[in-house]
């Protein structure tokens, strides 16, 4: 039936009504006015009985296509739907509540943005913060602009661990609302697949080292292995960094490892008078890694790349990580540092507390 257009079955079921509602003549008609030469390739009676049927029907001889299911609009009703919804649970994501409230996610986004006029905000993944912490945060920012006209000549150390499953994926954190409700996750530390050491200044990057045994199996750093890293790792690629010099200053945070009597020894030998860190020339502030370049920066921005190409060994892991902090331009370095005194003075405006804003953007 599909192969007739639809100007041919018009002219056949005009042609059935003028003639009594014979088939018969109605295909004699259509082979003379189309000069087809046999019957055969004119409409088969059945096909021309069933156009009529499908005309009287519904007005046309096409084949209408199904109707999809019924499109949800954005209604008022639809809309204070949304909105009650946000109110009670601003967390939940767009595909439950589009099932709970059976508006299509389109729809739903779109009222979400146009409508409501809301924003998917992220949610920050923080250190919970002792009751002394504020104080010992706001002392030590104090102190830092007290002492430094720059922050460029310090060098800030961390260890990070990278984990072959990936990280957390943090896109699926999300809270709808019209402002920032400035809500953080807190979360404990975890025991980690790779430990990766580093070191960052205006200047560039000393690492990355990893912590592992002789057969390449990842290790928990202690004082023997860390001490072991600052002697045949750090020290000696201090001497070729670029910025290094007698007045250059070294943060590390207050780690057990980092800050026991051995340990100490080691690094006091090197950094005489300016050594930030628990214990040191100027205390470091504990569960503060908002105001570290590579806890706000360099960890974050290594995480959202080496995973990119989905390493399944930890030597692809580890490969990653060479790769992609070997490639950070200094450029980029110098914008994180110059950062760094906003970054302070917020912390003095919240009087200690933990930042509200990842400040710093690539």
């Amino acid at each position: 039936m599909e192969c007739f257009t639809g100007e041919q079955r018009a002219f056949c079921i005009k042609n059935y009504y003028k003639n009594a509602d014979s088939c018969v003549i109605v295909r004699r008609l259509f082979r003379s006015h189309y000069g087809l030469h046999d019957l055969k390739q004119c409409p088969s009676e059945c096909s021309i009985r069933a156009w009529v049927r499908k005309f009287e029907a519904t007005g046309s001889t096409l084949n209408q296509k199904p109707k999809g299911p019924e499109r949800t609009k954005r209604s008022e009703e639809s809309i204070n739907k949304v909105g009650a919804s946000v109110l009670r649970n601003p967390g939940q994501s767009t595909r439950k509540r589009s099932a709970e409230l059976s508006v299509s996610r389109t729809t739903l986004r779109r009222i979400l943005k146009k409508d409501l006029k809301l924003h998917p905000y992220k949610l920050q993944l923080v250190q919970d913060l002792k009751p002394n912490d504020h104080n010992l945060r706001r002392d030590f920012v104090e102190t830092m602009f007290e002492r430094f006209r720059s922050f460029n000549n310090i060098l800030f150390s961390d260890e990070a661990h990278f984990h072959l499953n990936g990280h957390v994926n943090k896109q699926n954190s999300r809270y709808w609302g019209s402002e920032n409700p400035r809500f953080k996750h807190q979360k404990p530390l975890h025991s980690p697949k790779v430990t990766v050491w580093a070191a960052l200044s205006a200047h560039g990057i000393i690492g990355p080292f990893f912590f592992e045994d002789q057969r390449g199996n990842s290790v928990t750093v202690n004082t023997e292995r860390y001490i072991a890293m600052l002697r045949n790792f750090f020290f000696p690629q201090l001497s070729e960094f670029r910025g290094y010099n007698s007045a250059t200053w070294f943060q590390q945070d207050g780690a057990t490892c980092h800050t026991s009597n051995e340990s100490l020894a080691v690094v006091k030998e090197m950094f005489a008078g300016k050594l930030i860190s628990r214990r040191g020339d100027i205390p470091w502030p504990p569960r503060s890694p908002d105001l570290t370049p590579l806890d706000f920066f360099l960890w974050g921005y290594m995480k959202s790349r080496v995973y990119s190409n989905n390493p399944t060994t930890i030597a692809q892991l580890k490969a990653n990580i060479r790769e992609e902090m070997a490639a950070i331009p200094r450029a980029m370095c110098e914008r994180v540092f110059g950062n760094l005194k906003s970054r302070f003075e917020e912390c003095l405006q919240r009087n200690g507390a933990h930042l509200d804003d990842v400040i710093f953007k690539k």
